[in-house]
């Protein structure tokens, strides 16, 4: 190959990884997670407890905390989520309310208190574990500040329709409102969110392992599980190989350009 068809490949690998590149930009920025490790939760957010009272993060918040971002009438990922952190609690073996809590904010303004008072008795009652009530809060408030709450955990999420598109995490708090760990998914194992709990009792700071997880999986509501996002994968994938052919071609070309110099020699 010589070098101006080198040089037009080369080109045109620029082009197609920069627009693919721009592409997965665009579908992830906005739906997701920023991840905001070692930054604080907004501690002052004037949110709405079950009873209509106004109270913010900072005066609940004394020990180590499970956040999710949710809204009530979701009819996709956020009910098989709130079941799993249900059974999580069912099953972790140290106390909620005692060890840890959990508080559930709606980043739906339509969300009212009497709606989370009713939720939280649903999962409560349901549970076979029993907890005290403030083991588990459920928040809602303005758009304004269930927004600040958001941003300051780096959740991204946007209106469709009347519902809304956002990914399946969960974040954990230490006692000073710390983030220090990002648990993906639907699903959450005791022992997962055990050491998590330990690590926000101690303020130790995790970095995530299962975030490629949440980038290449979508919740389909109607068949409740997760789906593999093909056009992501195969984005990344593109990439992949558009960074092999350019180092294969450029291998190749130094390989020719030793050999000449032996033959020349």
């Amino acid at each position: 190959m010589n070098k101006t068809r080198l040089l037009f490949c080369f080109g045109w690998m620029i082009l197609l990884g920069a627009g693919m590149a721009a592409y997965l930009r665009g579908q992830e920025s906005e739906v997701g997670i920023d991840e905001k490790l070692g930054s604080k939760v907004a501690l002052n957010a004037v949110l709405k407890d079950e009873e209509g009272s106004e109270v913010t993060l900072g005066q609940l918040i004394d020990r180590p905390t499970i956040l999710t971002l949710n809204y009530f009438r979701c009819t996709g990922i956020c009910t098989p989520l709130l079941n799993s952190v249900a059974d999580m609690l069912n099953q972790i073996g140290i106390d909620p309310g005692k060890d840890f809590r959990v508080i559930t904010v709606s980043f739906d303004p339509l969300d009212t208190p009497d709606i989370a008072s009713r939720k939280r008795i649903n999962y409560l009652e349901s549970m076979s574990r029993l907890i005290p009530p403030d083991a588990w809060r459920f928040l809602t408030g303005d758009a304004a500040n269930t927004r600040r709450v958001a941003d300051s955990v780096g959740f991204r999420f946007r209106a469709d329709g009347d519902q809304y598109l956002h990914i399946g995490a969960i974040m954990v708090l230490a006692p000073d409102g710390t983030v220090v760990r990002y648990l993906y998914g639907i699903t959450f194992l005791p022992a997962d969110v055990q050491m998590a709990i330990a690590d926000a009792s101690a303020g130790r700071v995790r970095p995530s392992i299962s975030k490629f997880l949440a980038f290449c999986y979508n919740y389909d509501p109607e068949s409740r599980r997760y789906l593999l996002n093909l056009t992501r994968v195969a984005g990344g994938g593109i990439l992949i190989l558009l960074g092999g052919f350019l180092i294969f071609l450029l291998k190749g070309r130094s390989g020719r350009y030793r050999d000449r110099g032996r033959y020349r020699a």
